[in-house]
């Protein structure tokens, strides 16, 4: 096997990410062959060099995982907080007995008030890939909003609109897919968009003068929504297949649209059993009537 860079190494083995792992270099923390290691050009072999973190030998790369989570609205999409907030890295601990494999992280971001459908791996070569606006992989998602956006605004959104980064900055947004699937006074609409941009839909809808109450993304390039909130699975080899191709700029079918309730649940915690119904209730034997004695 050639020699790789040894942050390449650290982070295959799922011990750190790259950055990380030049920093646990550089504060001499890493052997190679008994000798500290400490400059980050340095290049191993995995397979005959014996390398050591913090004293424990690699035990060689590790097995991409790629697990789709259902986010719910309270989770920030980030491996760790510095304000204590719950991260979606809360979710993948423990369900129905199960434990995500490996150290994942998420591609992208979903907000804090955002739910729905958020892919997470150790696979950085897809990661990153999915990531470039190249690959135009498209997203779509369920938006509610506050008053009823005219036709003369959706289509402004569907042909981009201009909206402030970080730093003030504005860029103009490619064109978007936008579909009403519920009529109301806050209705409900589909959209389509094929970048990446922090809180994009929110700032669209913003540009056109109405607030985004809910969203919910439902699809992500071949994947569409499928477990409860809170819950994850992980992806099968077909579907790892075709986020593959949609990561290299192929066109890929989307999945079927699925049935998703816009009215999401308050908590994701179990909830009680329910009650029986009455005819499953067993019959209560009526109490012998009595009366009591009148006082004197």
């Amino acid at each position: 096997m050639p020699a790789e860079r040894l942050q390449k190494i650290i982070a295959a083995a799922g011990v750190a990410s790259r950055r990380k792992a030049e920093e646990l270099i550089s504060s001499g923390r890493v052997l190679v062959n008994g000798q500290v290691v400490t400059e980050l050009g340095t290049k191993a072999d995995p397979e005959h060099d014996h390398i050591r973190v913090d004293g424990k030998l690699l035990q060689g790369p590790e097995r991409y995982t790629y697990v789709v989570l259902n986010k719910p609205k309270g989770y920030v999409t980030t491996v760790s907080d510095e304000k204590k907030r719950p991260t979606v890295m809360d979710l993948l601990q423990n369900v129905k007995g199960q434990r995500v494999k490996g150290r994942v992280y998420p591609v992208g971001r979903l907000d804090w008030a955002s739910e729905g459908l958020l892919l997470m791996t150790n696979d950085g070569a897809l990661a990153n890939a999915l990531m470039k606006a190249s690959s135009n992989v498209a997203k779509t998602y369920v938006v509610k909003v506050a008053g009823q956006p005219d036709e003369a605004k959706l289509d402004k959104l569907r042909r981009g609109v201009s909206i402030a980064e970080k730093g003030g900055r504005r860029v103009r947004t490619a064109p978007a897919r936008i579909r009403l699937i519920r009529e109301g006074d806050n209705p409900w609409l589909e959209v389509t968009i094929i970048e990446g941009r922090n809180r994009q839909v929110r700032k669209m809808f913003e540009e056109v003068g109405h607030h985004v109450e809910k969203i919910r993304r439902v699809q992500y390039g071949p994947l569409a929504l499928d477990v409860p909130p809170g819950d994850w699975r992980n992806l099968t080899l077909l579907e790892v297949a075709k986020l593959k191709t949609a990561a290299s700029g192929q066109k890929v079918a989307p999945p079927p649209s699925p049935h998703i309730p816009l009215r999401s649940p308050k908590s994701v915690h179990p909830t009680r059993p329910p009650r029986p119904s009455q005819s499953s209730r067993p019959s209560r034997v009526p109490k012998a009537h009595t009366t009591k004695p009148k006082r004197a």
